[in-house]
């Protein structure tokens, strides 16, 4: 007789336990992005209002320990890609990052990265690996913080038309088809096609249609 009702309410107590998770718990559960890291633990919150119309105008070390403004590049489109030595995902993306400064300097595009890390590590890392675009260094992720993205993780790249306005934000370790597709929206914000606001619907409808990349979990770290 006990073990029956042992069994009644075992039933009754999972039951509301699928409820409870069912309607309450799991409505709140969010995927975490694939390919991305998160960023360490004391990183500031980032800043509560929605993601700058332009690229804000801050001033960060470079590997020399010299100021630079990320406007410093007049004119030009930015793909201002923010990561970290300690970022697998980063790490993976940056043979194409260099790549798309050879391929692209003479279309008017500019990659600057902008490292959330101690100055020695990033110093060191860009030289052990001949990082050869600009990189500033961002210790107090002052600068990281200033986007939305930043609050999800590293790595995530910021693409600008030729007035310093945000055409897209992409969230993730950068493809090559991702990157043409992104490049050939601010393109045609440049040309006065799409307005940016156009372009990331643009943008979105492309990359959607794109096979989808590996995640970390199938590329080596």
């Amino acid at each position: 007789m006990k073990s029956a009702v042992y069994a009644i309410v075992a039933v009754v107590a999972a039951a509301a336990g699928f409820v409870i998770y069912r309607f309450a718990i799991a409505p709140r559960i969010e995927p975490a992005p694939a390919a991305q890291a998160q960023l360490p633990p004391n990183t500031p919150a980032p800043v509560e209002s929605a993601t700058p119309a332009e690229l804000p105008d801050f001033s960060l070390p470079d590997l020399n320990g010299n100021a630079t403004s990320i406007r410093h590049w007049t004119g030009k489109s930015m793909i201002v890609n923010f990561w970290a030595t300690w970022c697998a995902p980063c790490r993976r993306e940056i043979p194409l990052l260099r790549q798309l400064q050879a391929e692209q300097a003479a279309t008017g595009f500019q990659v600057v990265g902008v490292a959330g890390d101690s100055h020695d590590d990033v110093v060191k890392y860009a030289q052990d690996i001949g990082i050869d675009y600009p990189i500033l260094i961002d210790e107090d992720m002052q600068a990281v913080t200033q986007f939305a993205a930043g609050s999800i993780g590293f790595p995530f790249t910021v693409f600008t038309d030729n007035q310093n306005r945000v055409v897209a934000i992409h969230l993730g370790e950068l493809t090559r088809p991702q990157s043409e597709v992104l490049i050939d929206a601010v393109t045609r914000v440049n040309k006065g096609e799409l307005t940016p606001a156009a372009a990331r619907t643009v943008v979105a409808r492309q990359l959607q249609q794109l096979p989808s990349a590996p995640s970390s979990m199938d590329s080596p770290g």
